[in-house]
């Protein structure tokens, strides 16, 4: 490399970005975060102006028998950012069956047209809440299609007349997910919690646990306290609409329970999948989910 060329301005700038890139590239986790990030941040998202969440979702369509198939593409082609959501009409079973045609019993779906690149398996906590499910079946299916993802939906049960019990039942959900799937990711999900964008990808992170809801800060403490370091997903995409039905107070939004009498400072590095009893009581595969029912033992109610 002759002197001149390292003296000129141009390229002496030229070098120092790429070093930049390069750093940034190492600092977030690898390209598919930085590359990510640039989606995120330069995305033109106008939530005044929504779409339907079926919009374009007829595309995806079998691929014919005499084709290879093909891996599905890094950006799914019909993508539209934010959507319609709406809880004003209850839509019921047959009708969210009827426009999620390619989706099977347990509420497995895989790409027709494609290979899919992710595999994500998605665990409800529930109990007696058939207005929140219907209304998230009826978004989240098509919604995580639009991704073209691998995935199934837990609905997991708890029976009994005991405080529900939401991080013990996803424990639950996640050992028993684990026996259909080597899941690449599993998200635990709310019930009564929609998803607004659907570049929000249902994917993990490289690295640290994903906080998808970005926007609820009221969750954090629960990170905090674990010492954990976690990744968000940007405010402008973890935007999610919530239900409220004014149920009892032991199914309504986690941030409006009262505070457990139980000390979890001392025991959470204790209390969780090593130290995890129930008793399995059944397993079935309904149209839309995968419903397993659970007995967690007596749960006392809030003091």
């Amino acid at each position: 490399m002759s002197l001149s060329r390292v003296e000129n301005p141009c390229f002496l700038l030229f070098l120092f970005v790429f070093q930049a890139i390069f750093i940034v590239i190492l600092y977030r986790g690898g390209p598919s975060n930085v590359f990510r990030g640039l989606l995120d941040s330069h995305q033109a998202l106008d939530y005044s102006k929504t779409h339907d969440v079926y919009t374009n979702l007829s595309l995806f369509t079998q691929a014919p028998d005499d084709e290879a198939t093909p891996y599905c593409s890094v950006q799914s082609p019909i993508f539209v950012g934010p959507l319609t959501i709406t809880f004003r009409v209850l839509p019921s079973e047959r009708t969210i069956i009827r426009k999620n045609p390619f989706v099977q019993p347990g509420g497995r779906y895989r790409p027709p047209h494609c290979l899919p690149r992710y595999k994500s398996a998605i665990l409800i906590a529930y109990r007696n809440q058939e207005k929140y499910l219907h209304h998230l079946l009826y978004y989240i299916h098509p919604f995580l299609q639009r991704q073209q993802l691998s995935y199934s939906i837990y609905l997991i049960q708890q029976v009994g007349n005991g405080t529900f019990n939401r991080a013990k039942l996803l424990n639950v959900g996640v050992r028993e997910a684990l026996k259909d799937e080597d899941w690449d990711c599993l998200l635990l999900h709310d019930v009564n919690l929609v998803p607004e964008n659907d570049y929000n990808l249902y994917v993990c992170d490289e690295y640290y646990p994903k906080h998808m809801a970005s926007a609820m800060d009221k969750f954090q403490y629960t990170i905090r306290l674990a010492g954990m370091k976690i990744v968000r997903t940007s405010p402008h995409l973890g935007r999610y609409k919530v239900m409220d039905y004014n149920e009892e107070t032991d199914t309504q939004e986690p941030w409006r329970r009262p505070t457990s009498r139980h000390n979890t400072g001392k025991t959470w590095k204790d209390d969780g999948m090593n130290s995890l009893e129930f008793k399995l009581l059944s397993r079935t595969k309904h149209p839309l989910y995968t419903n397993i029912t659970v007995d967690i033992g007596y749960v006392p109610p809030f003091s």
